[in-house]
């Protein structure tokens, strides 16, 4: 574990004592830390990750590949080991006076971090936030993240009363990697800052922040957990969800490299070819114009090039060209002159082959782990190093570049994006037919029911978050209506499981001639 970074200010003044488990907001024990990780396993939507993809579905690739379940267990097991090393370290007195770093509530972090994520992955989350926007009005969209927090403080479902399932604000926080709506909470808004917090910018397609961790409905809630941490800067992360967004980055880098080499899909020849063009012809692609480089992307060399241009222009602060090129060349040794070098046969030496890469990539990131005193605003008090930040870069690159890019992927996704967007099409439509709405899944009936009241406590609370894409008074009780339909729909849809989100499409289409299903949950 790396020292505490001396880089920053001076530290910070502790408020909370080392003993800070026992803060009245953040939680009583370690005890009731336990009890939060246990009701989040429990949970059927910690189950249904098993069906929910992570890349690409085990059907699709002919073989075991991560889902988010798989995914979800190897995050909380990195995260646990950098939470007990961050514990042991130079940095703890620090942490202390930030809120602590227990390990339980990191594994219950991690556990639940990616419970929002809806069918077919990240295509699925951009294919709903699409559809809640342009169909409902909802300002907000969609958001995994968010709906991660909407699950565990409205959604869920623990004893017999109460909504959500009643956990402490520790963990609550700790998934809030993005303590911001998309717009309007808190205020002032990161998206207005000079220099905004990782994800908080935006892009073309909607006002506000890319990603957030909290819908409007649910803006009091996230106010109330964050009142636990008055250390953290309004922007900042806790060092709980910092640890596990560490886990997350770490994992994403590596396993799905595990998954599609095991396929065949990530070729020694294609990436190989990539590095080892930039490599050489390093001087020359550095001075080529940009729009020159993006015409011919598809060359070699030319895709990592604007990878180092896309790194420098976010994060000047922590950028290096020389660490961005000793990382090409460590991942160029390690993955294509080790790894790949060797087809895949299903032998145990090839598998051994993973499991080396695999385990001493996630060593070595763990011991790059540092305590920040004063973190930049794109960063957070628990943080990768600067050298293994532009290497997690360069080999989300791999995943990026020669995976998700694929023409085929890219169909086959589309059709899935199709599915979601017929569905909740079909289930607004049921739900508008006064003559046989009464017959419509009463679990959506009943997303529908309370996301209408909680759009009506807002009304109540927040009246001036009910605004509208353009800016538009949604205070109306017609307008309360079709919001707290949207996000119910939305709701409902993403939580179901890949399997199921095909089914109940086929059944609201028409197009399946099953009637009976056991299985089905409507």
């Amino acid at each position: 574990m790396s020292s505490v970074d001396e880089k920053f200010a001076p530290p910070v003044q502790a408020a909370l004592t080392p003993a800070n488990a026992d803060h009245p907001l953040r939680g009583a024990s370690d005890g009731a830390f336990r009890d939060d990780l246990e009701r989040i396993r429990f949970s059927p939507y910690f189950s249904r990750l098993a069906a929910v993809t992570q890349v690409i579905s085990q059907g699709a690739a002919g073989q075991v590949v991560h889902n988010r379940l798989t995914h979800t267990i190897k995050v909380t097991a990195v995260a646990r080991a950098i939470a007990i090393g961050v514990n042991i370290g130079p940095g703890i007195e620090l942490i202390n006076a930030l809120g602590g770093c227990d390990p339980v509530v990191v594994q219950a972090a991690a556990s639940a971090h990616d419970l929002g994520h809806p069918p077919f992955g990240h295509l699925g989350e951009r294919m709903l936030d699409r559809v809640a926007r342009s169909r409902f009005g909802l300002v907000d969209g969609f958001e995994g993240n968010a709906q991660t927090f909407r699950i565990l403080t409205e959604l869920g479902v623990h004893g017999t009363s109460g909504s959500g399932l009643n956990l402490t604000a520790a963990v609550r926080a700790a998934v809030l990697k993005y303590p911001w709506c998309r717009v309007g909470a808190p205020n002032p808004h990161p998206y207005d800052a000079p220099i905004p917090p990782r994800g908080a910018g935006g892009n073309a397609e909607a006002p506000g922040s890319v990603k957030y961790s909290s819908y409007l409905v649910d803006a009091g809630e996230m106010a109330h957990v964050r009142q636990a941490y008055p250390e953290i800067d309004p922007w900042q992360q806790t060092p709980e969800c910092a640890v596990m967004d560490v886990a997350d980055d770490i994992a994403y880098s590596l396993h799905d490299l595990d998954d599609f080499h095991r396929t065949g899909i990530l070729q020694h020849a294609s990436v190989a070819a990539e590095f080892r063009t930039w490599m050489q012809d390093r001087a020359g692609l550095t001075t080529m114009d940009l729009s020159t480089l993006r015409a011919k992307e598809r060359r070699r060399g030319h895709s990592l090039e604007l990878l180092r241009r896309r790194l420098r222009a976010k994060d000047a602060w922590i950028f290096d060209d020389d660490a961005f090129a000793q990382a090409v060349e460590r991942v160029g040794i390690d993955l294509i002159d080790g790894l790949l070098a060797v087809p895949y046969d299903g032998s145990i030496d090839s598998e051994r082959a993973i499991g080396v890469f695999t385990n001493s990539w996630i060593a070595h990131f763990q011991d790059s782990v540092q305590v920040v005193r004063r973190p930049h605003v794109r960063s957070a008090h628990v943080a990768l190093g600067a050298q293994a930040w532009h290497e997690v870069g360069v080999l989300k690159f791999v995943h990026q570049r020669f995976v998700l890019d694929r023409p085929d992927l890219a169909m086959y996704q589309r059709g899935q994006g199709q599915i979601l967007t017929t569905l909740v099409s079909a289930l607004d439509s049921w739900l508008a037919d006064s003559d046989d709405a009464h017959r419509a899944p009463r679990r959506l009936v009943d997303l529908v029911e309370l996301a209408t009241q909680d759009y009506r406590r807002l009304r109540l609370e927040a009246p001036e978050l009910l605004r509208g894409p353009n800016g538009e008074d949604f205070r109306a009780e017609d307008d309360i209506l079709r919001l707290g339909r949207g996000r119910g729909i939305i709701d409902y849809v993403a939580s179901l499981t890949d399997d199921r989100a095909v089914a109940t499409a086929a059944f609201v289409t028409g197009s399946s001639s099953q009637l009976w299903d056991a299985g089905s949950g409507l």
